[in-house]
């Protein structure tokens, strides 16, 4: 019988923390505490302490994230305020309270020249103000609580939120052609996969600190993607190729953003699901 009783789950609206809630009904042996921006200001570290003061919390899985990338540039105080300084008040609380910390991140960390994926222990630069944030984060959690957990992860997608799988279908519903950039390389991440895989973790109780990768296996262009989203979809819309020149953004992208999850496939004796059937599964819940 597992050890862990209860489970907060910050930024419970959001993606992954929404499959956190599917997951749920299939774990009855845990007590899962969901809060979001309304419910917890964790940039409130006050906040915090009285919500952990009050409940007697075994995990605490941080999904809340300012995930907007090219408005971070401008709205800066707010992305620092939910991206940095409330995972350090998340994760010095978890540590007064001897509560488990696992803190979600991103590939953004790194500025994407690399030609091989990405290792946790690769030297981070990031080219835009969110994955700064987010890098400032993972510091703060490491800082604050040297037992924390970190996970990149990379290109989320589900059937929940806004996200590219989602934008694809309606514009692929709306119109006849498409341009989707062919130049940035990666691995889409189902969130319901993500979800899992951390359960995976919590329920073997082997909480093994460090900053692991995970996304889902193999890696392609958005151009890819977009490709095999409208193969599976049927759909008769065209979709073309272009460069990143060709659809500006206010934040630049790294050009590769492909993670090694090696180290948390061997670490919690995980086995990640192949891009493709993943995706595939999503749709299935969508259409």
């Amino acid at each position: 019988m597992s050890l862990v009783k209860a489970i907060l789950i910050t930024g419970a609206n959001g993606q992954l923390g929404q499959c956190f809630q599917v997951l749920a009904k299939y774990y009855p042996q845990y007590h899962f505490l969901f809060t979001d921006k309304n419910a917890l200001q964790i940039a409130d570290e006050n906040a915090v302490n009285v919500l952990f003061e009050k409940n007697k919390i075994d995990v605490c899985i941080n999904c809340a994230a300012y995930t907007a990338v090219d408005k971070a540039e401008t709205e800066r105080e707010l992305a620092i305020a939910i991206n940095a300084t409330a995972v350090g008040y998340l994760a010095r609380a978890c540590k007064k309270h001897s509560t488990q910390f696992i803190h979600i991140s991103t590939d953004y960390v790194f500025d994407g020249t690399a030609i091989v994926p990405y290792k946790p222990t690769d030297i981070t630069k990031p080219v835009n103000f969110y994955g700064q944030t987010k890098l400032d984060g993972e510091l703060n959690a490491a800082k604050e609580n040297a037992k924390s957990i970190i996970i990149r992860t990379a290109w989320v997608y589900s059937e929940f939120g806004n996200n590219f799988l989602k934008t694809m279908m309606r514009l692929m519903n709306e119109r006849e052609n498409i341009g989707v950039v062919n130049d940035q390389k990666g691995a889409p991440t189902y969130a319901a996969d993500l979800a899992d895989a951390i359960m995976q973790i919590i329920e073997k109780n082997n909480f093994v600190s460090g900053i692991y990768h995970y996304s889902n296996k193999g890696n392609i262009s958005w151009y890819n993607f977009a490709k095999e989203i409208a193969s599976q979809l049927k759909t008769l819309c065209i979709v073309n190729p272009i460069t990143t020149s060709q659809f500006p953004t206010p934040a630049a992208r790294p050009k590769f953003s492909v993670l090694d999850s090696q180290k948390i496939e061997k670490t919690f004796e995980i086995q990640i699901p192949e891009w493709k059937s993943s995706l595939t599964k999503c749709i299935l819940k969508m259409v």
